[in-house]
């Protein structure tokens, strides 16, 4: 485990405060359509991510791999996305939510000594503005061969002239400062535009007192939070804030589920390589820390329905996999992973030996063993999913 050790208070107070304020008083999230116009820079900001122009292959922008149908996830099931110049370079990991990021903070350990915050799956960006600039010059992404390539490509936008009049007449000529401002506006597009923070699914509803859950759904919702069932809200917080601000779905923490390996996954094919997360950060700054090594950010359950892929490497492609991963991989590992030659099972495949004690083994449902039964039954997967789908944004009664 990875300093959760209040945790288990943390949801249960999570879980009073929920059915305490489910249908009352307004609340401090809205959804769009109150929301002022865009400012210049983030209307900037809103055509650079559209924009395939910058990329190397000329076919691929910010919304290829976060679209807005998508949640602002990937819009199919690959395990990873494909970039380059020929759009043939498999990138290492799936592409996550960009949504409701605005929330989030720089990585840091908090009081209790938790790694938490960052962006990407490893919390390597410290901000919005320097996740955005990583895509750019990364050979298996846009793949521009460097910064003054990009602004290359930016002069020559239908929209080159706009960015000349917010940031100066020869600014195309500081191709630093440049760079500096593209990140800039596509902060401030995410930060702006309501599309990445909407709170406008069925649940937001619910917690407005406008709209009743199902029975189904009214299960799944009580099965997520239950610490000694699906303990999802454990790390996925269900619960108004004290402000009266709805939940994201994610503590931006971090956790070590032992996810099975991917084959998917190009990089996979040589045997001897690990992605081992947060400890493997660039710039070694935590490479000192064999506890972190195979632990990865847990992203927001919002729109999590409408993805087609999950977990860090894409090893699952539904909703049911997925969650019979998390409550069977200690009952019947058998499911998920390899055997090997003597006919055991090689379970946390995925990471190399010395560190399998990392893994999240005593928190439900993971405090399970072989011959236990799962912490759900399938009724009661199918009930969490009822639940999960009511997160979904653009819900209309």
């Amino acid at each position: 485990m990875i300093g959760r050790m209040s945790k288990g208070a943390a949801t249960a107070a999570a879980v009073a405060m929920l059915w305490g304020c489910g249908g009352g008083g307004p609340a401090a999230s809205s959804s769009a359509g109150n929301e002022a116009p865009l400012s210049a820079q983030a209307s900037l900001g809103e055509k650079i991510f559209n924009d395939v122009t910058l990329s190397a292959s000329g076919r691929q922008s910010c919304a290829s791999c976060h679209s807005a149908d998508h949640g602002h996830a990937a819009p199919n099931d690959l395990a990873a996305q494909f970039g380059g110049a020929l759009l043939d370079q498999q990138g290492s990991r799936s592409s996550p939510s960009i949504r409701y990021l605005v929330a989030n903070s720089a990585f840091h350990f908090d009081a209790e000594g938790t790694p938490t915050g960052g962006f990407f799956w490893d919390g390597r960006a410290t901000s919005l503005q320097d996740q955005a600039a990583r895509p750019f010059v990364n050979p298996h992404e846009m793949a521009n061969t460097s910064v003054a390539d990009v602004i290359d490509k930016l002069a020559r936008a239908s929209y080159a002239a706009e960015f000349q009049q917010l940031f100066g007449a020869d600014i195309f000529g500081r191709p630093d400062d440049a760079f500096a401002r593209i990140t800039l506006v596509l902060q401030q597009y995410q930060r702006e535009d309501p599309d990445f923070r909407p709170f406008s699914s069925k649940y937001d509803e619910f917690l407005r007192g406008k709209v009743n859950l199902s029975e189904s759904e009214i299960r799944g919702l009580a099965l997520f939070n239950r610490p000694d069932k699906g303990n999802c809200a454990a790390c996925h917080p269900s619960a108004k804030a004290s402000d009266g601000s709805h939940p994201l779905f994610t503590d931006f923490s971090y956790d070590n589920l032992g996810v099975p390996r991917n084959s998917a996954l190009a990089q996979n094919a040589d045997q001897a390589f690990f992605d081992l997360g947060l400890c493997a950060r660039e710039g070694g700054v935590l490479a000192a820390r064999g506890d972190l090594c195979g632990a990865f950010k847990v992203p927001s359950l919002r729109n999590v329905a409408l993805r087609q892929v999950f977990f860090h490497n894409g090893r699952f492609k539904t909703l049911k996999d997925t969650l019979s991963f998390y409550v069977q991989r200690d009952t019947n590992p058998e499911r998920f992973y390899p055997l090997n030659p003597d006919g055991t099972v090689n379970k946390f495949d995925d990471l190399p030996p010395q560190y399998h004690a990392n893994v999240n083994t005593s928190e439900a449902p993971y405090n399970r063993k072989p011959g236990d039964a799962p912490a759900l039954s399938d009724a009661e997967i199918d009930d969490v999913i009822a639940f999960l789908k009511t997160l979904s944004d653009g819900y209309r009664p």
